[in-house]
């Protein structure tokens, strides 16, 4: 449902309900904050999940805005976990660190606030007034600029009603800690014996000697940054993943600058070779010269196929890099986020986040870290799942691989017997899956957010990401008996009424902008479900953000899945090249047919009360 300029002004003010959470509070110095001490100024709630990519962009999205408007925003963190491991406190404070997030974090692992706020999604973003009144609701990412103009008409509305509270904002930085590494991401094995380590909490690159603990040398200023040149002064952003090519240069992943870094371990150097530090939109190039397209999220890298392959969290899709003709293009993946298997071009993905090469060069191995799955694709183009049941279904059981269960992987290690080992970050474990025998099982437990494994001989060297440092182990020769959980996401279940369901995404365009409707269509709405046989009717791809849905007889729950996209273009008739914005999000809605139940799911993909 499209809403054309500001929702009615006569709509009821609603007070925004408290802060609460039985994690408490991060980055405050240990004071519980309620919203009757945030009286006053502008507050941003994010309701956030740290597995969650989508909520990492926000994030970075909101790091401007957090400067420009210190003395009269707070942005407060709501942590809304997802996976099992997400609900534990440690994790979070962890979390809170790796992505340099500057702001009090609300830990609510039993979603108490999340329901107050009746959020349907991660990430959602609510805007209280000085007052104490939700003023707006925005789902996905994309609403900067929305944010922006808005705080600003707050700011100077309740400057004239003297309701507006300047000053020094509740955040308290924690100690800084010293060692090595911090959070570090991706590892990988030098000619020399050495080995090369992304410091992702630090933006920079360490080189380690073979003991895996002396440092050879740091690459990168340690701040943020897009800047190429010699190890000194180089800088990245959260760099993660790293691959070796035969001529012995290394292409870094450098997530947050949504960019590719060639680094030359025998100079230092470091240039940029693909992305334009811009993130990608829906509708913007995804193939051409690579200094000329913009990326989004780059997590992994690895040498297949004669090509760079990309492991585009981002978008949820496998992207290459060929550096001979300095081009890069989509391999596979739709945008779509799930578990679908098939040809490259229809196959989904769910934030890939580890890649590695067999050891006879036909198989790349992903790790899908949303699905919680080991996936694979094959020379032809066919991409194939090993173990996964798609999103909300993870767990730790070994086993036939039909039935065997991960929770949230990182990083792949191809071995070379043909199997591969799986980082399986929020088990804290290292997992092995036998094409062979179609087997799962448990090599290490008790490691500490494993993000990716190196061979060494008969070794095998572990990132312990949470314990910042590299974890030597023999590989075993038998596995590790642990005993089976398994974990499906629960939210509370919408209930809704059986045969027809109107299914209503609300857009309503920020303030100062129109839709964009230039070159057709400025919106577009795609719907599935898990199982397919919970929609009779209503299933796939469409522009309108309205759709007539009809379940099935005969099954009683399941997941919706909705992706909705809006373009709109800032609304100056003077200026020829209006500025546009993408806005964009997808939605797990778990349902239960029942008597009684709603006829109607309303999605706010962004919206105001005013």
């Amino acid at each position: 449902m499209l809403l054309d300029g500001r929702m009615a002004a006569s709509h009821a003010r609603v007070r925004a309900p408290e802060l609460t959470g039985k994690g408490g509070w991060l980055n405050t110095g240990g004071t519980a904050l309620t919203l009757a001490d945030l009286r006053g100024r502008i507050v941003i709630l994010d309701f956030w999940t740290f597995c969650c990519v989508n909520c990492l962009h926000v994030l970075d999205e909101l790091r401007e805005l957090e400067e420009k408007h210190r003395d009269t925003v707070v942005i407060i963190g709501v942590h809304s976990p997802k996976f099992v491991h997400e609900a534990d406190h440690q994790a979070v404070v962890d979390a809170v660190e790796r992505y340099g997030v500057h702001h009090p974090v609300l830990d609510d692992p039993e979603l108490a606030t999340w329901k107050q706020y009746a959020v349907r999604a991660w990430p959602t973003l609510v805007v209280i007034d000085p007052e104490g009144y939700v003023v707006a609701q925005h789902a996905g990412e994309g609403h900067a600029h929305a944010l922006a103009t808005l705080v600003e008409e707050l700011e100077e509305a309740h400057d004239a009603k003297g309701t507006l509270r300047r000053g020094d904002g509740p955040y308290v930085a924690p100690e800084p800690v010293a060692g090595d590494l911090r959070f570090p991401g991706k590892a990988l094995l030098l000619p020399d014996g050495g080995f090369l380590v992304s410091d992702s909490t630090r933006h920079q690159l360490v080189e380690f000697a073979a003991d895996g603990e002396t440092v050879v040398r740091r690459v990168g200023t340690g701040e943020r940054g897009l800047v190429d040149g010699p190890a000194a002064t180089a800088a990245f952003s959260e760099p993660q993943g790293l691959a070796l090519l035969p001529d012995g240069t290394v292409i870094v992943a450098d997530t947050v600058n949504h960019a590719l870094r060639a680094y030359d371990p025998a100079t230092g150097a470091v240039t940029t070779v693909a992305g334009t530090g811009k993130q990608w939109w829906q509708g913007s190039p995804t193939d051409g010269p690579a200094r000329e397209v913009d990326l989004s999220s780059p997590w992994d890298v690895a040498w297949f196929d004669g090509r760079v392959w990309i492991a585009m969290a981002g978008v949820h899709q496998l992207w290459t890099y060929d550096p001979e003709a300095g081009t890069v293009r989509v391999a596979a993946g739709t945008t779509n986020e799930g578990l679908v298997d098939g040809p490259a071009a229809e196959a989904w993905f769910a934030q890939p986040s580890g890649l590695a090469a067999s050891a006879d060069g036909e198989r790349l191995w992903l790790a899908d870290s949303e699905t919680s799955a080991l996936r694979w694709v094959d020379r032809e183009g066919t991409v194939r799942t090993a173990v996964g049941a798609g999103l909300f279904d993870f767990g730790h059981r070994d086993g036939d691989a039909a039935q065997a269960l991960l929770q949230h992987p990182l990083g792949v290690t191809a071995l070379p017997d043909g199997s591969v080992a799986v980082s399986d970050t929020y088990n804290h474990a290292l997992r092995r899956y036998d094409p062979a025998t179609g087997e799962v099982s448990t090599l290490a437990t008790d490691l500490r957010e494993p993000s990716d494994a190196v061979l060494v001989g008969e070794d095998i060297v572990v990132v312990e990401s949470a314990r910042h440092r590299l974890t030597r182990l023999r590989l075993p020769e038998e596995a590790v008996r642990v005993e089976s959980v398994a974990h499906r996401t629960r939210r509370e279940a919408t209930e809704i009424a059986p045969g027809a369901l109107r299914l209503d995404v609300v857009f309503q365009a920020p303030a100062g902008q129109k839709l964009d409707t230039r070159y057709g269509p400025s919106t577009r709405l795609l719907v599935s479900s898990t199982p397919p046989e919970l929609l009779a009717e209503g299933a796939g791809k469409g522009t309108d953000l309205s759709r007539e849905l009809r379940l099935a007889d005969g099954v009683i729950e399941g997941v919706l899945h909705v992706s909705a996209m809006a373009a709109s273009c800032d609304d100056d008739p003077e200026n020829e090249y209006p500025a546009c914005h993408v806005h964009q999000q997808d939605w797990g809605v778990p349902v239960r047919v029942a008597p009684g139940g709603a006829d109607r799911l309303p999605l706010v993909l962004a919206g105001l009360d005013g």
